[in-house]
């Protein structure tokens, strides 16, 4: 996914993702523990888009905090 989608959305859907992503790298370091995996460069795809929806995550809620701050 790119930057733009992760900006689309709401902070509930931003933590549901990022939770869906950690679980879906975990399954695929698992399956390369097992020696079954068909793309590893699905790990660092994934690792990335944990990274981007985070800092995504992190710059909406500063905003909000900002907003009640004022």
């Amino acid at each position: 996914m790119d930057v733009k989608a992760f900006q689309s959305m709401e902070v509930e859907e931003l933590v549901a993702r990022v939770h869906e992503l950690k679980q879906e790298l975990f399954h695929l370091r698992c399956q390369l523990a097992l020696g079954r995996i068909e793309n590893p460069m699905r790990i660092r795809q994934t690792r990335k888009n944990v990274a981007r929806a985070k800092t995504v995550l992190r710059e909406k809620q500063s905003i909000e905090r900002s907003k009640e701050n004022l």
